[in-house]
This record gives C-alpha cells, sequence and structure tokens, in this order.
C-alpha cells in the first residue's frame, strides 16, 4: 500500500513526550509523536535545552528509519538515562523552540454549569496549566479593564509558570483546579 502524500509544513516540529522507559537495557527509550532527525533538543520543565542524537525510532516493535507526522513513534536517545527525561518535555529542532515562563493569553473561564467554578477569580490565583503531556502551576493576573475573572467570562490574563515549557503563539492549554476542568486559553504573546 503506497504512503499517502503529505504537505510540507514550515512550522517548526515539536513532539511530545508521553512516557520515558528502559527498553532492553538501553538507557533511554520515549514513547511520542515526532517527525524524527539526526539530532533534537529535549525542551521544558528544566533549565536550558539539551542537545541529544536519536540514534533508533521504532514504531510498535517496528524498527523506522523516518518517523513522520501522525506516527505514534519510540526514540531511543544516545547518552540519556530514563530519569533524566519526563513526561511535559518536548523533542523538538534544534534552536526551533524556548522554554518560557511568562506569557499572556485569551482565556474562557467555564460557568458552574459547564463543570468550571461557581466564584470568580482574582490576580494571584494559583491553578494547574496543562499544556499537551506537560501540567504546571502558575499565577495569573487580569489584564485590561478587568479585575476579576467571571466563570463565562472570556478574559486576558497574563500568566507565569513555575517550570519553564517549551511554548509559542496559539498554543493551547487548559486550566485545572485539582479534578475539575475551569477553563481553556491560547497563547497570545510570549514574553521573555
Amino acid at each position: 500500500m503506497p504512503n499517502p502524500s503529505r504537505p510540507k509544513s514550515t512550522r517548526c516540529s515539536t513532539a511530545k513526550v508521553r512516557k520515558p522507559s528502559t527498553l532492553n537495557g538501553r538507557p533511554c527509550f520515549l514513547t511520542l509523536r515526532v517527525r524524527a532527525g539526526n539530532s533534537v533538543d529535549i525542551v521544558g520543565l528544566a533549565g536550558a535545552p539539551r542537545t541529544v542524537v536519536v540514534t533508533q525510532v521504532e514504531t510498535f516493535g517496528q524498527v523506522l528509519d523516518v518517523g513522520q507526522a501522525g506516527h505514534n513513534v519510540g526514540c531511543l536517545l544516545r547518552g540519556v538515562a530514563r530519569d533524566e527525561v519526563q513526561r511535559g518535555q518536548v523533542l523538538a529542532a534544534i534552536g526551533s523552540i524556548t522554554p518560557i515562563t511568562n506569557f499572556e493569553a485569551e482565556v474562557y473561564v467555564l460557568t458552574k454549569e459547564e463543570g468550571g467554578r461557581h466564584t470568580p477569580f482574582f490576580n494571584g490565583y494559583t491553578p494547574q496549566f496543562f499544556f499537551r503531556t506537560a501540567d504546571v502551576t502558575g499565577s495569573t493576573i487580569v489584564l485590561g479593564n478587568a479585575d476579576m475573572a467571571m466563570p463565562g467570562d472570556g478574559v486576558k490574563l497574563g500568566i507565569s509558570l513555575q517550570s519553564p515549557v517549551a511554548l509559542s503563539d496559539g498554543a493551547r492549554f487548559a486550566i485545572r483546579e485539582g479534578s475539575k476542568t475551569v477553563g481553556s486559553g491560547v497563547v497570545t504573546k510570549v514574553l521573555a
């Protein structure tokens, strides 16, 4: 069966880390979706990005030459131990994305009927933010002429995360409080 034609993309390719594991005594094998290359950066939840070499790409026990967009693949990374990579990090083309902690976002706050909060929140609210497979605590500042975010409102927030995450403009995320999703948003501006 022939492979379907895939459009060429100008966007940088990133792959979320789902589950680091050890494979047959080799140091680190990642389960993720990736367009594999020879060298990639491990980005997020740590300091600076770390450049590593992908030595093998597999899908469902079959070794691949190249993992393409849409493939669910595992990548064997040279010189990386299992505990050096964690869920929530991403593999990206070298230098294509930097981890950030501060950004502005447009957020919709869910109402009580939608399963969200029944009370507003103010500056300093510290929920969990979920980006791809990463969950990071952060604090919020309500921007614009509003002084609080009411359930059912669309508001602009300034968000400061406790750990750096690989993000770019247009990235979507969920806001959770305990086991309850209280909002969803999209990154509008990445701040230095």
